[in-house]
């Protein structure tokens, strides 16, 4: 993995970089020893080493026997609860999976992320016709929207099968001691795994939050592992500016947001990549943006969106920077046809793979956003695959502490949540 910076200069002089180089050293030091702001939640810096074998092999088995029984596997949750398992499953699946009619492993659907009915009674209707089973996440087991989702699917369920067979497909991931849903999980005898007390769910993806349906989807868990272990080394012992790419990441975007650049746009090249755009908006929104402070998340896939959204990046308010996530190799090819005739004028970029036209694309796109002072920082990886994955989550995460600690906020919490719930219990007459 690889990242570099274009279009800086215009804004950051290299005695400001000097300076933050510094503080970001003191930032690192504070999440290795567990002394910054919210310290109580910082063990995702080394799960990766951290995670047993025990818990991998059941992980594992537990995926295989869910394979065996279902066609389609439903993850309850909202957050981090989903968004890190859906990031990597619709990162590394075919593209037109839901459409494919055979099929070796269960297709995966979300629900308990939004309230829509519609939405749910859709599911309902492809549920009465397919074999399911399903995973509840949730801490507290309060959460309205995975709670009013699990209420509604663990009936018809157990509608379904019975109520001995229905807790035989229903695991819950929850707090290892209290709260409603482990209640109910020991009172009704469901499997279950523990989120632990000091890991956040945008934080989650490496523990069974993220990793049961990964591995119920077909995917290599270790390998996804693996590649955050190599990261996690990578960032833990290079300790200047020059060598940790997280701190030269960290450090750019706290200069640009200093600089009034409030927007960072995650660029991606590849459709699958849509949903870890989402995990990536999740995990530095709900962590920088607090105490008026933070910059804005947004995304783009492009070249789709070079005909929606490119106008406003290339001539519109200029206050945007580009994260470009660039995967040099394609897992598949396709061939572009001769046509003798030649009235679509393409037979001259025959010589070039699809891949690589995406990539003069990308290219070209750069080169005219650096011209309009769009300033860009390219992360490269050679492939999607899950090594590759679980670096980028790694990376990410601890980029996202680094951040938050240069704001001076607590990355780990997010008060502002409570605002919309508080008002929505009230309107619902919840005493």
């Amino acid at each position: 993995m690889k990242i570099d910076f274009q279009g800086f200069e215009t804004y950051i002089q290299k005695k400001e970089i000097s300076r933050i180089s510094s503080e970001i050293a003191k930032r690192h030091l504070s999440i290795i020893n567990r002394c910054g702001l919210g310290k109580e939640f910082l063990g995702w810096v080394d799960l990766p080493e951290k995670l047993s074998k025990g818990l991998i092999l059941d992980i594992e088995a537990e995926a295989e026997k869910i394979r065996s029984k279902a066609e389609v596997y439903v993850v309850v949750g909202i957050g981090g609860s989903y968004l890190g398992s859906k990031a990597i499953i619709d990162a590394l699946q075919n593209h037109f999976n839901a459409m494919k009619k055979e099929r070796n492993y269960p297709y995966i659907i979300f629900a308990g992320q939004t309230l829509s009915e519609d939405y749910m009674h859709d599911l309902i209707e492809i549920l009465d016709k397919k074999n399911y089973c399903l995973v509840v996440i949730s801490k507290s087991g309060t959460t309205l929207e995975p709670s009013i989702s699990f209420r509604i699917l663990r009936t018809h369920l157990e509608n379904k099968y019975g109520k001995e067979k229905a807790r035989e497909r229903i695991i819950a991931i929850t707090d290892k001691e209290k709260g409603s849903l482990k209640e109910m999980s020991t009172a009704e005898g469901y499997k279950t795994y523990v989120i632990s007390d000091d890991i956040g769910g945008r934080y989650s993806v490496l523990t069974p939050v993220g990793l049961l349906p990964i591995a119920v989807a077909g995917y290599d868990i270790r390998a996804i592992i693996h590649g955050a272990k190599k990261m996690r080394h990578n960032l833990l012992n290079n300790t200047t500016y020059e060598t940790n790419i997280a701190w030269q990441y960290a450090a750019m975007r706290y200069l640009m947001y200093k600089n009034d650049k409030n927007i960072e746009l995650m660029v991606n090249y590849s459709p699958n990549m849509a949903s870890f755009a989402e995990w990536f908006k999740q995990l530095f929104g709900e962590s920088e943006g607090k105490e008026g402070k933070g910059l804005f998340p947004s995304s783009v896939i492009n070249t789709t969106d070079l005909h929606s959204l490119g106008q406003y990046i290339q001539d519109g308010k200029n206050q945007i920077f580009e994260t470009i996530i660039h995967v040099e190799k394609s897992s598949k090819r396709v061939r572009i046809p001769y046509d003798e005739s030649d009235l679509d004028s393409l037979n001259y970029i025959l010589d070039n793979s699809l891949t690589q036209i995406n990539h003069k694309a990308e290219q070209g796109t750069s080169m005219a956003h650096l011209d309009a002072g769009v300033p860009q920082i390219r992360i490269s990886i050679d492939r999607l695959d899950e090594q590759n994955l679980g670096q980028l989550i790694y990376f990410f995460e601890f980029s996202c502490a680094l951040s938050g600690y240069l704001l001076g906020v607590n990355p780990f919490d997010q008060p502002g949540v409570e605002a919309y719930k508080k008002n929505m219990f009230k309107l619902l007459g919840k005493q």
